[in-house]
C-alpha cells in the first residue's frame, strides 16, 4: 500500500483551488455504529427516511465504494475505529487481545494532529479504543463520553464528563436516564458550538453515535414510520448461512432465532430503519445549529460508519463477516470547496479520510499513516485511486475485490469454501461463481491478487502478536489445503 508524501505547504497548495472560502476550516466528523452503506435515501434507498443525511449528499461528495478492512475482533467496531484514529491498517494497530484495544503512544491520532496544529478538538459519544491516554492527548474538550462498546439501553448511558486530567475510570461514569443517547450526543455538540462563538480558533468535533447498534430503541414516533409487514426482505435473505464461517454462534447471531424467518428479519429491519431515522433527526439538529452559528460555510463535514451489518442477509445478523453488507459503509464529505451533489465510485477505505482531512487543513501527515489522501479524487471525478481492496475477519475469512469481482476465501477447521461474486451484475452477492467454468480464470486471477495484497499488507507477518497470529493461522491452513 502506498503512503502519501506531503507537508503542510504542499497540502495548502494542492487544495487551494477547493478551499478558496477557508484556509483553516472547522471539521465536524460524524460517525454512526453498524450502519449499512445502503441506508440513505438520497443514495438510492427509497424505503428509508434520512432527510438530513440527504442534505449532506446534496451538498457534498458521496463515495459509493467506501469500505472498512474487516476485523481482528468479533467487536468489529473496535479495530475499525482504531484504524480510523491511527491511519494504520488492520494488522498494524497493535491490538493486544481479542477485546482490548489501546492506541500506542507512538501513533498520533487524527484529532491529535489537529490539536497539535492549533485546533480545539472536541468529542462526544462512543469512544474506542479504550480509556487509555490516547483520548486525553487527542481531545482538548468533550462531554458525555462513552468508553464502552455497547450498553443494554439507549436511554441509560454510563457517560463520562470531560476530564482535563485524563481520568476516565469507571468511577467517573454517570447514568443519564430517560434521554436517548443520540439526543444526548447531539445536545453536547450543540452546546460546544455555542461556546465557540467569537473564538477564532478552528475546531475538530468528533460526534460518535452509538446507533443504529442494538439495542435498537428510539421514540415511538420514529418506530411508527416503519411497519414490520411492509418492510422489504433483503435480496440475499436466507434462513441460514450455507456453511460454517467461524462465527455462526457469536452474540450478534443470537439476536434472532435459527433458522431466520421472514417475519423476524422484517421486524429487525423496521427497528433498524427507525433508529437510523431518529439519528438522522439529531444530525439535522446539529446541521441547523451549525447554520445558526454562521460557521457552516467554513466547516468540512464527514459522515460515515464504523462498519455495516448483515441483518438477515446470507442468513446472518451481525457484522462478523466480510460480505459487502458488513464492510461497505456510507461515506460523505461536504463543505467549503467540495463539489456539491456528486458521486465518486473509486474504491477506497473509509480510513483514507485521515490523510485527506490533513491535506484539506494543511497539516502534515504523520509518517506512521498508511492510508492515502483522496483530495485528487474529490477534485477530479475520473482520477485513478485504488485498483483493489483487501479484507479479513480474524483467522477464518479473507477477501479481495477489484472494480468488478470479489473473491472470499474461508478456512474454518477442516473446511474450506470459496465464493466469487460479480458485484456489477450481482451487488447483493447472491450468485456464487466460484465453480463456474466460465469464471475459472477470474477466480485464479483474484486468488493471485489475494496473495499479493496479503504480502503488501503484511497479513500474518507483523510484529504485533495478536493480529499476526490470526494471519498466520488463516494462511497456514489455506496454503496447506492448496497442497492437498
Amino acid at each position: 500500500m502506498g503512503k502519501p508524501i506531503t507537508c503542510a505547504v504542499l497540502a495548502l497548495v494542492s487544495f487551494c483551488s477547493l478551499l478558496a472560502a477557508a484556509q483553516r476550516p472547522n471539521v465536524l466528523f460524524i460517525i454512526t455504529d453498524d450502519q449499512n452503506h445502503d441506508t440513505i435515501g438520497a443514495l438510492g434507498n427509497d424505503r428509508i427516511r434520512t432527510p438530513h443525511t440527504d442534505r449532506l449528499v446534496a451538498e457534498g461528495v458521496a463515495f459509493t465504494n467506501a469500505y472498512i478492512m474487516g476485523g481482528s475482533s468479533p467487536a468489529v467496531c473496535s479495530p475499525s475505529r482504531a484504524c480510523l484514529m491511527t491511519g494504520r491498517t488492520l494488522w498494524n494497530i497493535e491490538c493486544q487481545s481479542l477485546w482490548g484495544f489501546e492506541i500506542s503512544g507512538k501513533f498520533r491520532t487524527l484529532p491529535q494532529v489537529f490539536r497539535e496544529d492549533g485546533f480545539e478538538t472536541f468529542a462526544t459519544g462512543k469512544n474506542e479504543p479504550g480509556r487509555s491516554g490516547a483520548f486525553a492527548r487527542s481531545f482538548s474538550a468533550g462531554d458525555k463520553i462513552l468508553f464502552r462498546g455497547m450498553t443494554r439501553s439507549q436511554y441509560n448511558m454510563p457517560l463520562c464528563p470531560f476530564s482535563p486530567e485524563g481520568d476516565y475510570s469507571p468511577k467517573t461514569e454517570a447514568a443519564h436516564e430517560g434521554k436517548h443517547s443520540a439526543e444526548i450526543y447531539a445536545d453536547a455538540f450543540i452546546d460546544f458550538l455555542g461556546k465557540q462563538k467569537g473564538d477564532e480558533k478552528p475546531y475538530f468535533a468528533y460526534v460518535s453515535f452509538q446507533t443504529p447498534h442494538d439495542p435498537r430503541q428510539c421514540p415511538e414516533e420514529f418506530r411508527a414510520m416503519y411497519k414490520d409487514g411492509g418492510m422489504q426482505l433483503p435480496a440475499s435473505f436466507m434462513p441460514e448461512h450455507p456453511f460454517d464461517n467461524g462465527m455462526l454462534k457469536i452474540r450478534d447471531e443470537q439476536l434472532a432465532p435459527f433458522p431466520r424467518t421472514e417475519a423476524v428479519v422484517r421486524k429487525h429491519t423496521a427497528d433498524y430503519y427507525a433508529t437510523i431515522t431518529h439519528t438522522d433527526e439529531q444530525i439535522g439538529r446539529m446541521l441547523d445549529a451549525l447554520d445558526e452559528s454562521g460557521e457552516r460555510d467554513n466547516t468540512i463535514i464527514v459522515f460515515t460508519s464504523d462498519n455495516g451489518l448483515a441483518l438477515g442477509r446470507h442468513g446472518l445478523m451481525g457484522k462478523q463477516n466480510i460480505y459487502d453488507h458488513s464492510v461497505h459503509v456510507p461515506f460523505i464529505v461536504a463543505g467549503p470547496g467540495i463539489p456539491k451533489g456528486e458521486r465518486r465510485a473509486q474504491l477506497c477505505y473509509m480510513y483514507d479520510i485521515y490523510p485527506t482531512l490533513c491535506e484539506i487543513a494543511g497539516i502534515a501527515v504523520p509518517d506512521t499513516v498508511q492510508f492515502r489522501s483522496m483530495v485528487e479524487v474529490i477534485k477530479e471525478p475520473t482520477a485513478k485511486f485504488r485498483d483493489s481492496l483487501y479484507f479479513a475477519f480474524m483467522s477464518w475469512q479473507r477477501a479481495v475485490r477489484d472494480e468488478r469481482f470479489k473473491l472470499i476465501e474461508y478456512c474454518v477447521g477442516e473446511e474450506r469454501h470459496t465464493q466469487l461474486f460479480d458485484l456489477v451484475a450481482d451487488p447483493n452477492e447472491t450468485k456464487n461463481l466460484a465453480a463456474d467454468p466460465a469464471h475459472m480464470e477470474t477466480r485464479e486471477r483474484l486468488r493471485a491478487l489475494l496473495k499479493e495484497e496479503r504480502l503488501l499488507l503484511n497479513d500474518g507477518n507483523t510484529p504485533y502478536e495478536f493480529s499476526d497470529l490470526q494471519g498466520k493461522e488463516f494462511w497456514s491452513r489455506y496454503e496447506a489445503e492448496e497442497l492437498r
